[in-house]
């Protein structure tokens, strides 16, 4: 499903394949050759998604942008199934496997490979030709690279990089923090209300 969202129509080259059940929305552009697949989820929230050519966005991922942090995937990448982008900027020839989460402002330089439900944390760099090992977390900028089980070392970068404040723009210590942080959210996600179907 091709949606319109607050005026912007996504631009999908004419050689580009999306599947009837993928929903594009918003500002959107979709380079040559690529393919969005079964449930895929696109959608431009306040900022702009740029994919390039060549692009295979598999079932049941989901790229999303917002207004302080645009996506931009480059050519010749693979978003595996069911994973999440989040605000990110991937280069050429990344590999994004099953499961992956990449949060906002993170960064992937050409030819990393972030493996099965790996995680790259917020305001992240991977450096390029950068590896992440299956169910690792890579944190920080430059990346550290850590286990899962490494939770106090990854949570000792993790809490500067200040997740609340920085997309939501709430204070950590705020004694209601959920309450304030989903009723903005939500505010955020009305303009979803006066969106139109295209195709």
């Amino acid at each position: 499903m091709i949606i319109e969202h607050e005026g912007a129509v996504p631009r999908i080259h004419p050689s580009a394949v999306v599947s009837p059940t993928a929903v594009i929305s918003g500002d959107v552009r979709i380079g040559p050759d690529s393919q969005v697949l079964h449930g895929a989820v696109i959608t431009a929230e306040g900022g702009s998604i740029e994919i390039g050519s060549s692009v295979i966005v598999m079932e049941n991922a989901v790229i999303r942008s917002s207004a302080a942090n645009p996506v931009r995937i480059g050519d010749h990448c693979l978003i595996g199934p069911l994973s999440s982008i989040s605000g990110a900027t991937i280069g050429d020839e990344v590999f994004v496997a099953t499961g992956v989460r990449v949060f906002n402002g993170a960064q992937i330089d050409r030819g990393s490979e972030v493996r099965i439900n790996a995680i790259v944390h917020l305001r992240t760099h991977l450096a390029e030709g950068s590896t992440v090992p299956i169910g690792w977390v890579a944190v920080g900028d430059p990346a550290q690279i850590l286990p899962a089980e490494a939770h106090d070392q990854i949570w000792a970068i993790q809490k500067d990089l200040d997740f609340p404040g920085y997309v939501f723009g709430l204070d950590r210590d705020t004694p209601d923090l959920m309450v304030q942080l989903t009723e903005r959210y939500a505010a955020a996600l009305g303009r979803h209300r006066n969106d139109r179907p295209i195709a």
